[in-house]
């Protein structure tokens, strides 16, 4: 067989599991409703404790996130034997159609950093297709902010390149050859530039570049690993509404309970790494949407297992995808949520490198095979069927049993059981409401105390969110897959106010 027959088959294979699920629970429901009774308690009981069980690593990263956003790290990396002076942070900020409100935030708060500005290169990087817009933001960006830096450069990735799919990725990968260029020039050494790639709506922490460099400095091998923040969505968080809210934070706490795993953390979004590593695995991926999780891959592959993921417990905080407009803000949201479904394109990759003959990856050990390929592949299942067969499948049978199976006392029990491993559920919910509370920043002017009552209640939402932001999303996603063709999904620049 063809290898790309091979690569279509196992670009169904997401799909077809998915929907081989909701077929199952529906035939069940109607012919073996109260063996799926049996089956939807197990799975509720299950949920339960793996949220419970979560719960220890989310509170395990909120009490390290509280202690290390305490620190000075500027003064621990020049306690260090190694000179911190040695090393450069190189900054990509990729934008496209964005207005120069959005794009100057970023600057300033690397300008706001507790670090020497004389250390940085940075790179704001724009799109052909919106050169004009870019040329006069780049202009405007350079006259306020270009001689804070060591070195400032703007770069244009041209547009309609054979073999590239627009976005993040190749206008990345363009500006990461651009200054490669440079860097060159400089005759830096490349394992000692510190490469941070970020959405253009980010807003560091004042100690992150101070943090980075400690970690990458006091790493054993820090080209073999990238370095992964906090995303927190609070640069627009008092303006956005509930619903927005709720699911961006979501993320935000799912990252947090990541963090203390990182034996299967992948990178997300705003990410940090080595130049050297950046180089010899060939820059961000520019053929597809998810390059910010690929690259971690690259690196697993590239060398043999001997890649990793460390953890920061250090925000970088960036903007909801409300723009002010109700409706369009939440289908803003769902476009959101299902590129980042679109991960499961990881799916059909990881098994050509890790285990078709030419794959790249093959040397991997076994176990840790295993264990990315589980956790990415168990990751996109959950996502789209784990919040329709709790909250959903559960009712199936009750509305479907026969008059005779509904005098059983398993019927009769079911839905008090049901109830109550809800209830359990919402332990985890009111944690996750009461650290969201301790992370907002300060109200606004013109905001009563009244709004913070809504920014805890609004967490009653989740059951809702859970399917309409998360599983529908993913299902979405995993059938364009299936579907291949004019059904792939392409890459969508977030619309940022």
């Amino acid at each position: 067989m063809k290898e790309s027959n091979k690569i279509r088959i196992l670009e169904v294979i997401p799909g077809f599991l998915v929907w081989a699920t909701f077929i199952a629970l529906i035939a069940l429901s109607i012919f073996k409703p109260l063996l799926t009774i049996y089956f939807i308690i197990a799975f509720d009981l299950y949920w339960v404790m793996r949220i419970l069980y979560m719960l220890i690593y989310l509170l395990t990263s909120w009490r390290r996130f509280q202690r290390d956003i305490r620190v000075d790290w500027f003064t621990k990396v020049k306690e260090l034997d190694k000179q911190y002076q040695d090393y450069y942070h190189l900054v990509f900020l990729p934008t496209y159609k964005e207005p120069y409100d959005i794009v100057k935030k970023p600057f300033a708060a690397i300008v706001n950093s507790n670090y020497e500005l004389d250390k940085f290169i940075v790179v704001l990087a724009g799109e052909e297709r919106d050169q004009e817009n870019f040329q006069m933001i780049a202009e405007q960006i350079k006259q306020e902010f270009g001689n804070k830096f060591f070195k400032f450069m703007t770069t244009v990735h041209p547009k309609d390149i054979e073999g590239e799919l627009p976005g993040k990725g190749s206008n990345t990968n363009y500006a990461a050859r651009e200054a490669k260029k440079l860097i060159d020039e400089l005759g830096f050494d490349y394992s000692k530039v510190i490469v941070s790639n970020f959405d253009i709506d980010t807003s560091v922490h004042q100690q992150y570049f101070a943090y980075l460099t400690y970690k990458y400095l006091t790493h054993p091998n820090p080209t073999h690993a990238s370095y992964q923040p906090i995303a927190i969505y609070n640069n627009n968080v008092w303006e956005s509404n509930p619903i927005v809210r709720v699911v961006a934070s979501s993320t935000t706490f799912w990252l947090f309970t990541d963090l203390s795993r990182p034996e299967r953390l992948f990178t997300f979004s705003s990410h940090s790494m080595s130049f050297k590593t950046l180089v010899e695995v060939g820059f961000w991926d520019k053929t597809i949407v998810t390059e910010d999780s690929r690259i971690f891959l690259q690196g697993l592959v590239h060398y043999q297992g001997d890649y990793e993921t460390v953890p920061m417990y250090i925000p970088v905080y960036m903007n909801t995808v409300d723009i002010g407009k109700f409706w369009r803000s939440l289908g803003n949201q769902y476009k959101q949520m299902r590129r980042w479904a679109w991960g499961v394109e990881h799916f059909p990759w990881m098994v050509r490198q890790f285990w078709f003959k030419n794959g790249r990856g093959r040397k991997i050990p076994f176990r840790r095979k295993i264990s990315y390929f589980w956790n990415q592949t168990e990751g996109v299942y959950s996502w789209a069927t784990a919040p329709i067969i709790i909250l959903v499948g559960g009712y199936l049978p009750l509305w479907l049993a026969t008059e005779i199976e509904r005098e059983t006392a398993l019927f009769q029990n079911a839905p008090h059981v049901l109830a109550l491993l809800m209830r359990g559920a919402m332990v985890g919910f009111i944690t996750i409401a009461i650290l969201y509370a301790l992370m907002l920043p300060p109200r606004p002017k013109g905001y009563a105390v009244k709004h913070y009552v809504v920014m805890f209640l609004q967490w009653i939402m989740v059951p809702i969110t859970m399917i309409l932001f998360g599983s529908i999303p993913a299902v979405d996603a995993q059938t364009r897959l299936m579907l291949g063709g004019k059904h792939r999904l392409g890459f969508w620049v977030t619309e940022k106010r």
